[in-house]
Protein backbone atom coordinates (compact mmCIF):
# COMPACT_ATOMS: atom_id res chain seq x y z
CA UNK A 1 0.00 0.00 0.00
CA UNK A 2 1.45 3.34 -1.11
CA UNK A 3 0.20 6.89 -0.47
CA UNK A 4 -0.25 10.05 -2.54
CA UNK A 5 -0.47 13.72 -1.59
CA UNK A 6 -3.75 15.46 -2.39
CA UNK A 7 -1.79 18.41 -3.82
CA UNK A 8 0.95 16.72 -5.82
CA UNK A 9 0.41 17.14 -9.58
CA UNK A 10 2.68 14.12 -10.07
CA UNK A 11 0.87 12.11 -7.39
CA UNK A 12 0.38 8.95 -9.48
CA UNK A 13 4.17 8.75 -9.84
CA UNK A 14 5.35 9.93 -6.42
CA UNK A 15 4.29 7.80 -3.49
CA UNK A 16 5.17 7.20 0.16
CA UNK A 17 5.00 4.11 2.37
CA UNK A 18 2.65 3.78 5.34
CA UNK A 19 5.50 4.26 7.81
CA UNK A 20 6.60 7.45 6.06
CA UNK A 21 3.04 8.74 6.09
CA UNK A 22 2.59 7.77 9.74
CA UNK A 23 5.67 9.68 10.88
CA UNK A 24 5.21 12.70 8.60
CA UNK A 25 1.47 13.32 8.98
CA UNK A 26 1.29 16.23 6.54
CA UNK A 27 2.84 16.05 3.08
CA UNK A 28 5.71 18.41 2.31
CA UNK A 29 3.61 20.23 -0.30
CA UNK A 30 0.95 20.95 2.33
CA UNK A 31 -1.39 18.23 1.10
CA UNK A 32 -2.89 15.31 2.97
CA UNK A 33 -1.90 11.73 2.28
CA UNK A 34 -4.42 9.25 0.85
CA UNK A 35 -3.98 5.65 -0.29
CA UNK A 36 -3.30 5.15 -3.99
CA UNK A 37 -6.25 2.75 -3.89
CA UNK A 38 -8.82 1.69 -1.30
CA UNK A 39 -8.97 -1.99 -0.34
CA UNK A 40 -12.32 -3.65 -1.03
CA UNK A 41 -13.52 -6.47 1.21
CA UNK A 42 -15.63 -9.35 -0.04
CA UNK A 43 -18.82 -10.47 1.65
CA UNK A 44 -17.19 -13.47 3.33
CA UNK A 45 -14.67 -11.23 5.11
CA UNK A 46 -17.40 -8.81 6.21
CA UNK A 47 -19.52 -11.66 7.54
CA UNK A 48 -16.51 -12.78 9.59
CA UNK A 49 -16.50 -9.47 11.47
CA UNK A 50 -19.62 -10.45 13.41
CA UNK A 51 -18.62 -11.12 17.02
CA UNK A 52 -14.93 -10.40 16.41
CA UNK A 53 -13.20 -8.76 19.41
CA UNK A 54 -12.55 -5.08 18.78
CA UNK A 55 -8.76 -5.32 19.06
CA UNK A 56 -8.65 -8.14 16.51
CA UNK A 57 -10.89 -6.18 14.13
CA UNK A 58 -8.60 -3.15 14.52
CA UNK A 59 -5.48 -5.18 13.72
CA UNK A 60 -7.12 -6.77 10.66
CA UNK A 61 -8.41 -3.42 9.35
CA UNK A 62 -5.24 -1.39 9.85
CA UNK A 63 -3.17 -4.15 8.26
CA UNK A 64 -5.00 -3.39 5.02
CA UNK A 65 -3.40 0.07 5.04
CA UNK A 66 -0.08 -0.69 6.73
CA UNK A 67 1.41 -2.81 3.95
CA UNK A 68 4.80 -4.16 4.96
CA UNK A 69 5.32 -1.60 7.74
CA UNK A 70 3.66 -3.76 10.41
CA UNK A 71 2.87 -7.46 10.53
CA UNK A 72 -0.56 -8.68 11.60
CA UNK A 73 1.01 -10.13 14.74
CA UNK A 74 2.63 -6.81 15.69
CA UNK A 75 -0.60 -4.92 15.03
CA UNK A 76 -2.51 -7.43 17.15
CA UNK A 77 -0.09 -6.87 20.04
CA UNK A 78 -0.38 -3.11 19.72
CA UNK A 79 -4.18 -3.27 19.50
CA UNK A 80 -4.41 -5.46 22.59
CA UNK A 81 -2.31 -2.92 24.49
CA UNK A 82 -4.20 0.08 23.09
CA UNK A 83 -7.66 -1.09 24.11
CA UNK A 84 -6.87 -3.08 27.24
CA UNK A 85 -7.64 -0.15 29.55
CA UNK A 86 -10.97 0.89 28.02
CA UNK A 87 -13.80 0.89 30.55
CA UNK A 88 -16.18 -1.29 28.49
CA UNK A 89 -15.33 -4.81 27.36
CA UNK A 90 -16.87 -4.15 23.93
CA UNK A 91 -14.70 -1.00 23.59
CA UNK A 92 -17.40 0.69 21.42
CA UNK A 93 -20.77 -0.60 22.71
CA UNK A 94 -24.15 0.25 21.17
CA UNK A 95 -27.10 1.61 23.17
CA UNK A 96 -30.61 1.61 21.71
CA UNK A 97 -32.69 4.81 21.90
CA UNK A 98 -35.71 3.57 19.93
CA UNK A 99 -36.64 1.00 17.30
CA UNK A 100 -34.48 2.65 14.60
CA UNK A 101 -31.99 4.88 16.47
CA UNK A 102 -28.86 3.70 18.25
CA UNK A 103 -25.96 5.36 20.03
CA UNK A 104 -22.42 4.18 19.32
CA UNK A 105 -20.54 4.95 22.53
CA UNK A 106 -17.01 6.04 21.63
CA UNK A 107 -16.06 7.58 24.99
CA UNK A 108 -14.85 4.64 27.08
CA UNK A 109 -11.14 5.42 26.61
CA UNK A 110 -8.81 7.26 29.00
CA UNK A 111 -9.82 10.81 27.98
CA UNK A 112 -13.56 10.13 27.50
CA UNK A 113 -13.71 10.96 23.77
CA UNK A 114 -13.69 9.14 20.43
CA UNK A 115 -10.17 10.38 19.68
CA UNK A 116 -8.82 7.76 22.12
CA UNK A 117 -9.83 4.95 19.77
CA UNK A 118 -7.37 6.12 17.14
CA UNK A 119 -4.69 7.82 19.19
CA UNK A 120 -4.07 5.05 21.70
CA UNK A 121 -3.24 2.81 18.72
CA UNK A 122 -1.39 5.44 16.69
CA UNK A 123 0.81 6.41 19.65
CA UNK A 124 1.99 2.82 19.95
CA UNK A 125 2.63 2.62 16.20
CA UNK A 126 4.78 5.76 16.49
CA UNK A 127 6.78 4.13 19.28
CA UNK A 128 7.36 0.96 17.28
CA UNK A 129 8.38 2.78 14.09
CA UNK A 130 10.70 5.20 15.91
CA UNK A 131 12.35 2.34 17.81
CA UNK A 132 13.16 0.62 14.54
CA UNK A 133 14.65 3.84 13.16
CA UNK A 134 16.45 4.89 16.34
CA UNK A 135 14.97 8.38 15.93
CA UNK A 136 12.72 10.83 17.73
CA UNK A 137 9.98 13.19 16.54
CA UNK A 138 8.38 16.43 17.62
CA UNK A 139 4.62 16.14 17.33
CA UNK A 140 2.66 19.35 16.79
CA UNK A 141 -1.11 19.38 16.70
CA UNK A 142 -4.13 21.67 16.89
CA UNK A 143 -7.24 20.73 18.83
CA UNK A 144 -10.76 22.02 19.14
CA UNK A 145 -11.03 20.19 22.44
CA UNK A 146 -10.70 16.39 22.38
CA UNK A 147 -7.79 15.52 20.08
CA UNK A 148 -5.35 17.37 22.34
CA UNK A 149 -6.05 15.44 25.51
CA UNK A 150 -6.18 12.12 23.66
CA UNK A 151 -2.87 12.86 21.90
CA UNK A 152 -1.14 14.00 25.08
CA UNK A 153 -2.36 10.92 26.93
CA UNK A 154 -1.21 8.62 24.13
CA UNK A 155 2.25 10.23 23.84
CA UNK A 156 3.05 11.17 27.42
CA UNK A 157 6.35 9.92 28.94
CA UNK A 158 7.59 8.53 25.62
CA UNK A 159 11.34 8.89 25.23
CA UNK A 160 11.27 9.31 21.45
CA UNK A 161 8.47 11.90 21.32
CA UNK A 162 7.96 15.53 22.30
CA UNK A 163 4.39 16.73 21.83
CA UNK A 164 3.00 20.27 21.59
CA UNK A 165 -0.76 20.80 21.37
CA UNK A 166 -2.27 24.16 20.42
CA UNK A 167 -5.84 24.90 21.55
CA UNK A 168 -8.03 28.04 21.35
CA UNK A 169 -7.76 29.97 24.60
CA UNK A 170 -11.09 30.20 26.45
CA UNK A 171 -13.02 28.25 23.80
CA UNK A 172 -13.10 24.71 25.21
CA UNK A 173 -14.75 23.22 28.28
CA UNK A 174 -12.99 23.23 31.64
CA UNK A 175 -12.75 19.43 31.65
CA UNK A 176 -11.24 19.44 28.15
CA UNK A 177 -8.72 22.08 29.21
CA UNK A 178 -7.71 20.33 32.42
CA UNK A 179 -7.26 17.02 30.65
CA UNK A 180 -4.51 18.72 28.63
CA UNK A 181 -3.00 21.07 31.20
CA UNK A 182 -2.70 18.56 34.04
CA UNK A 183 -0.57 16.05 32.10
CA UNK A 184 2.54 16.00 34.30
CA UNK A 185 5.06 14.78 31.73
CA UNK A 186 8.21 16.58 30.64
CA UNK A 187 7.59 15.73 26.98
CA UNK A 188 4.01 17.08 26.92
CA UNK A 189 3.17 20.76 26.32
CA UNK A 190 -0.23 22.47 26.16
CA UNK A 191 -0.28 25.84 24.40
CA UNK A 192 -3.32 28.11 24.64
CA UNK A 193 -3.47 30.32 21.53
CA UNK A 194 -5.30 33.61 21.67
CA UNK A 195 -7.56 32.82 18.71
CA UNK A 196 -9.90 30.20 17.26
CA UNK A 197 -9.32 26.57 16.38
CA UNK A 198 -8.93 27.59 12.75
CA UNK A 199 -6.10 29.91 13.87
CA UNK A 200 -4.45 27.01 15.70
CA UNK A 201 -4.82 24.79 12.66
CA UNK A 202 -3.32 27.46 10.39
CA UNK A 203 -0.35 27.83 12.76
CA UNK A 204 0.32 24.10 12.67
CA UNK A 205 0.21 24.04 8.88
CA UNK A 206 2.56 27.03 8.73
CA UNK A 207 5.04 25.28 11.02
CA UNK A 208 4.99 22.20 8.80
CA UNK A 209 5.54 24.41 5.77
CA UNK A 210 8.78 25.73 7.32
CA UNK A 211 11.23 23.25 5.76
CA UNK A 212 14.09 24.21 8.09
CA UNK A 213 11.99 23.79 11.23
CA UNK A 214 10.42 20.59 9.94
CA UNK A 215 13.83 19.02 9.36
CA UNK A 216 15.48 20.35 12.51
CA UNK A 217 12.77 19.04 14.83
CA UNK A 218 11.57 16.10 12.71
CA UNK A 219 7.99 17.34 12.87
CA UNK A 220 5.11 14.87 12.93
CA UNK A 221 1.34 15.13 13.35
CA UNK A 222 -1.20 12.93 15.13
CA UNK A 223 -4.42 14.82 14.51
CA UNK A 224 -6.76 13.79 11.73
CA UNK A 225 -4.48 15.07 8.98
CA UNK A 226 -2.48 11.89 9.73
CA UNK A 227 -3.82 9.02 7.61
CA UNK A 228 -3.14 6.52 10.40
CA UNK A 229 -5.77 8.32 12.48
CA UNK A 230 -8.34 7.90 9.71
CA UNK A 231 -7.45 4.21 9.30
CA UNK A 232 -7.96 3.57 13.02
CA UNK A 233 -11.33 5.36 12.98
CA UNK A 234 -12.64 3.19 10.16
CA UNK A 235 -12.64 0.25 12.60
CA UNK A 236 -15.61 1.27 14.73
CA UNK A 237 -17.85 1.68 11.70
CA UNK A 238 -17.18 -1.95 10.76
CA UNK A 239 -17.74 -2.99 14.39
CA UNK A 240 -21.10 -1.19 14.60
CA UNK A 241 -22.19 -2.40 11.18
CA UNK A 242 -21.42 -6.01 12.02
CA UNK A 243 -23.25 -5.75 15.36
CA UNK A 244 -26.39 -4.50 13.59
CA UNK A 245 -26.44 -7.09 10.85
CA UNK A 246 -24.17 -5.87 8.06
CA UNK A 247 -23.53 -7.06 5.39
CA UNK A 248 -26.95 -8.74 5.47
CA UNK A 249 -28.61 -5.34 5.87
CA UNK A 250 -27.56 -1.71 5.48
CA UNK A 251 -26.79 0.64 8.36
CA UNK A 252 -26.83 4.45 8.44
CA UNK A 253 -24.59 6.73 10.51
CA UNK A 254 -25.04 10.26 11.86
CA UNK A 255 -21.73 11.90 12.70
CA UNK A 256 -21.21 15.20 14.58
CA UNK A 257 -18.75 16.90 12.30
CA UNK A 258 -16.25 19.74 12.51
CA UNK A 259 -12.98 18.78 10.84
CA UNK A 260 -14.59 16.11 8.61
CA UNK A 261 -12.19 13.33 9.65
CA UNK A 262 -14.70 11.16 11.49
CA UNK A 263 -17.36 11.15 8.80
CA UNK A 264 -14.66 10.75 6.14
CA UNK A 265 -13.60 7.53 7.90
CA UNK A 266 -17.19 6.32 7.54
CA UNK A 267 -17.05 7.23 3.86
CA UNK A 268 -13.93 5.08 3.44
CA UNK A 269 -15.58 2.17 5.27
CA UNK A 270 -18.37 2.42 2.69
CA UNK A 271 -15.76 2.43 -0.10
CA UNK A 272 -14.33 -0.75 1.37
CA UNK A 273 -17.65 -2.59 1.24
CA UNK A 274 -19.53 -1.78 4.45
CA UNK A 275 -23.26 -1.69 3.66
CA UNK A 276 -23.92 1.98 4.48
CA UNK A 277 -27.28 3.40 3.42
CA UNK A 278 -26.92 7.03 4.54
CA UNK A 279 -24.07 9.13 5.93
CA UNK A 280 -25.44 12.12 7.82
CA UNK A 281 -23.31 15.12 8.75
CA UNK A 282 -24.43 16.93 11.89
CA UNK A 283 -23.14 20.49 12.37
CA UNK A 284 -23.69 23.08 15.07
CA UNK A 285 -24.12 26.82 14.38
CA UNK A 286 -20.77 26.71 12.53
CA UNK A 287 -22.54 25.07 9.63
CA UNK A 288 -20.18 25.46 6.67
CA UNK A 289 -20.50 21.78 5.75
CA UNK A 290 -24.31 21.74 5.99
CA UNK A 291 -24.43 24.88 3.83
CA UNK A 292 -22.18 23.26 1.25
CA UNK A 293 -24.28 20.09 1.01
CA UNK A 294 -27.47 22.15 0.76
CA UNK A 295 -26.33 24.84 -1.69
CA UNK A 296 -22.98 23.90 -3.23
CA UNK A 297 -21.37 27.02 -1.73
CA UNK A 298 -18.49 26.63 0.73
CA UNK A 299 -17.81 30.05 2.25
CA UNK A 300 -15.88 30.75 5.45
CA UNK A 301 -17.83 32.65 8.13
CA UNK A 302 -16.58 33.80 11.55
CA UNK A 303 -16.21 30.97 14.06
CA UNK A 304 -18.96 31.29 16.68
CA UNK A 305 -18.63 29.71 20.14
CA UNK A 306 -21.24 27.04 20.79
CA UNK A 307 -22.26 24.41 23.32
CA UNK A 308 -20.35 21.85 21.21
CA UNK A 309 -16.91 23.52 21.05
CA UNK A 310 -15.07 20.63 19.40
CA UNK A 311 -17.11 21.43 16.28
CA UNK A 312 -16.49 25.18 16.29
CA UNK A 313 -14.62 25.02 13.00
CA UNK A 314 -15.00 26.70 9.62
CA UNK A 315 -12.05 25.20 7.70
CA UNK A 316 -12.52 21.41 7.72
CA UNK A 317 -9.07 20.04 6.88
CA UNK A 318 -10.18 16.55 5.92
CA UNK A 319 -12.62 17.87 3.34
CA UNK A 320 -9.53 18.17 1.15
CA UNK A 321 -9.36 14.39 0.96
CA UNK A 322 -12.91 14.25 -0.35
CA UNK A 323 -12.16 17.11 -2.73
CA UNK A 324 -9.28 15.05 -4.14
CA UNK A 325 -11.80 12.33 -5.01
CA UNK A 326 -14.36 14.77 -6.39
CA UNK A 327 -11.70 16.26 -8.69
CA UNK A 328 -10.70 12.89 -10.09
CA UNK A 329 -7.53 12.66 -7.96
CA UNK A 330 -6.07 15.69 -9.71
CA UNK A 331 -3.51 17.18 -7.30
CA UNK A 332 -2.99 20.33 -9.36
CA UNK A 333 -6.74 21.05 -9.36
CA UNK A 334 -6.92 20.55 -5.60
CA UNK A 335 -4.00 22.94 -5.04
CA UNK A 336 -5.66 25.59 -7.19
CA UNK A 337 -8.99 25.23 -5.38
CA UNK A 338 -7.52 25.24 -1.86
CA UNK A 339 -5.31 28.24 -2.66
CA UNK A 340 -8.34 30.18 -3.87
CA UNK A 341 -10.37 29.06 -0.84
CA UNK A 342 -7.78 30.30 1.62
CA UNK A 343 -7.25 33.55 -0.31
CA UNK A 344 -10.91 34.50 -0.86
CA UNK A 345 -12.74 32.47 1.79
CA UNK A 346 -14.87 30.83 -0.91
CA UNK A 347 -14.22 27.47 -2.54
CA UNK A 348 -14.53 27.78 -6.34
CA UNK A 349 -17.92 26.37 -7.20
CA UNK A 350 -18.30 23.18 -9.20
CA UNK A 351 -21.85 21.92 -9.60
CA UNK A 352 -20.81 18.41 -10.75
CA UNK A 353 -18.63 18.03 -7.63
CA UNK A 354 -21.39 19.38 -5.39
CA UNK A 355 -23.95 16.99 -6.85
CA UNK A 356 -21.52 14.12 -6.32
CA UNK A 357 -21.07 15.19 -2.67
CA UNK A 358 -24.85 15.36 -2.25
CA UNK A 359 -25.02 11.78 -3.42
CA UNK A 360 -22.56 10.76 -0.72
CA UNK A 361 -23.76 12.75 2.30
CA UNK A 362 -26.76 14.51 3.75
CA UNK A 363 -26.36 17.24 6.38
CA UNK A 364 -28.39 18.97 9.09
CA UNK A 365 -27.69 21.95 11.33
CA UNK A 366 -28.45 21.60 15.06
CA UNK A 367 -28.21 24.92 16.91
CA UNK A 368 -27.67 25.42 20.64
CA UNK A 369 -31.38 25.61 21.50
CA UNK A 370 -32.11 22.36 19.71
CA UNK A 371 -29.01 20.80 21.25
CA UNK A 372 -30.31 21.50 24.76
CA UNK A 373 -33.76 20.21 23.87
CA UNK A 374 -32.33 16.97 22.51
CA UNK A 375 -30.22 16.39 25.64
CA UNK A 376 -33.35 16.87 27.76
CA UNK A 377 -35.59 14.73 25.56
CA UNK A 378 -33.07 11.89 25.31
CA UNK A 379 -32.73 11.74 29.08
CA UNK A 380 -36.49 11.94 29.63
CA UNK A 381 -37.31 9.04 27.31
CA UNK A 382 -34.30 6.78 27.87
CA UNK A 383 -32.53 7.79 31.10
CA UNK A 384 -29.32 8.25 29.06
CA UNK A 385 -27.24 11.40 29.48
CA UNK A 386 -25.58 12.67 26.32
CA UNK A 387 -23.11 15.49 25.74
CA UNK A 388 -23.77 18.40 23.33
CA UNK A 389 -21.76 16.86 20.46
CA UNK A 390 -23.70 13.62 20.73
CA UNK A 391 -26.89 15.68 20.80
CA UNK A 392 -25.94 17.18 17.43
CA UNK A 393 -25.57 13.65 16.04
CA UNK A 394 -28.93 12.60 17.51
CA UNK A 395 -30.64 15.73 16.18
CA UNK A 396 -29.23 15.24 12.69
CA UNK A 397 -30.23 11.56 12.79
CA UNK A 398 -33.79 12.43 13.81
CA UNK A 399 -34.04 15.01 11.04
CA UNK A 400 -32.85 12.50 8.46
CA UNK A 401 -35.18 9.77 9.71
CA UNK A 402 -38.12 12.18 9.54
CA UNK A 403 -37.56 12.81 5.82
CA UNK A 404 -36.25 9.39 4.85
CA UNK A 405 -38.49 6.55 6.03
CA UNK A 406 -36.44 3.39 6.04
CA UNK A 407 -36.03 0.23 8.07
CA UNK A 408 -32.24 0.56 8.14
CA UNK A 409 -30.94 1.22 11.67
CA UNK A 410 -29.50 4.70 12.21
CA UNK A 411 -26.43 4.96 14.43
CA UNK A 412 -25.66 8.33 16.04
CA UNK A 413 -22.07 8.63 17.19
CA UNK A 414 -21.70 9.44 20.90
CA UNK A 415 -18.29 11.06 20.62
CA UNK A 416 -17.77 12.36 24.17
CA UNK A 417 -18.74 11.41 27.70
CA UNK A 418 -21.39 13.75 29.16
CA UNK A 419 -19.09 14.54 32.10
CA UNK A 420 -16.79 16.46 29.73
CA UNK A 421 -19.57 19.06 29.43
CA UNK A 422 -21.32 18.88 32.81
CA UNK A 423 -22.73 22.41 32.86
CA UNK A 424 -24.70 22.01 29.64
CA UNK A 425 -25.94 18.54 30.58
CA UNK A 426 -27.03 19.72 34.02
CA UNK A 427 -28.88 22.73 32.62
CA UNK A 428 -30.76 20.50 30.21
CA UNK A 429 -31.59 17.62 32.56
CA UNK A 430 -31.09 18.76 36.14
CA UNK A 431 -28.53 15.97 36.55
CA UNK A 432 -24.81 16.67 36.79
CA UNK A 433 -22.84 13.84 35.20
CA UNK A 434 -19.88 12.59 37.20
CA UNK A 435 -16.41 11.86 35.88
CA UNK A 436 -15.49 8.16 35.87
CA UNK A 437 -13.37 7.02 38.80
CA UNK A 438 -10.02 7.25 37.00
CA UNK A 439 -10.58 10.97 36.41
CA UNK A 440 -12.44 11.82 39.60
CA UNK A 441 -9.48 13.84 40.95
CA UNK A 442 -8.96 15.84 37.72
CA UNK A 443 -9.74 19.16 39.42
CA UNK A 444 -7.15 18.53 42.13
CA UNK A 445 -4.12 18.50 39.82
CA UNK A 446 -1.96 21.53 39.07
CA UNK A 447 -2.32 22.93 35.56
CA UNK A 448 0.67 23.50 33.27
CA UNK A 449 -0.11 25.73 30.31
CA UNK A 450 1.52 28.46 28.24
CA UNK A 451 -0.63 31.20 26.72
CA UNK A 452 0.73 32.58 23.43
CA UNK A 453 -0.54 35.11 20.90
CA UNK A 454 -1.83 33.99 17.52
CA UNK A 455 1.63 34.53 16.09
CA UNK A 456 3.75 32.03 14.19
CA UNK A 457 7.02 33.49 15.48
CA UNK A 458 6.00 33.23 19.12
CA UNK A 459 4.84 29.63 18.72
CA UNK A 460 7.99 28.68 16.77
CA UNK A 461 10.27 30.17 19.42
CA UNK A 462 8.47 28.32 22.20
CA UNK A 463 8.65 24.97 20.44
CA UNK A 464 12.32 25.40 19.52
CA UNK A 465 13.11 26.24 23.15
CA UNK A 466 11.33 23.22 24.59
CA UNK A 467 11.76 20.42 22.03
CA UNK A 468 14.42 17.90 23.01
CA UNK A 469 15.23 16.58 19.55
CA UNK A 470 18.91 16.91 18.64
CA UNK A 471 19.40 14.21 16.06
CA UNK A 472 19.12 10.47 16.34
CA UNK A 473 18.84 8.69 19.66
CA UNK A 474 21.87 6.99 21.04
Amino acid sequence: MQYLSTRDPQSPHRTRSFEEVLLAGLAEDGGLYVPERFPVLDREVLCGYAGMPYAELAAQTIKLFAGEAFSVGELQRLADEAYHGFRHAAVTPLAQLDHRLWLLELFHGPTLAFKDLALQFVGLMFDAALARRGDRVTIIGATSGDTGSAALEACRDREAIDIFILYPYGRISEVQRRQMTTVASANAHAIAVEGTFDDCQDLVKALFADAQLRQALNLAAVNSINWARIAAQIVYYFAAGAALGAPHRSVSFSVPTGNFGNVYAAHIARHMGLAVKDLVIGTNRNDILARYIATGEMAIAPVEPSLSPSMDIQVSSNFERLLFELKGRNGAAVTEAITAFRHTGILPRSDPEWRAAQGLFSAHKVDDTLTMNIIAETYARSGILIDPHTAVAVGAAQAELAKNHTDAPMVALACAHPAKFPDSVERATGVRPLLPGALADLFEHRERVTVLPNDRGAVTRYIRAHARRSGRLA
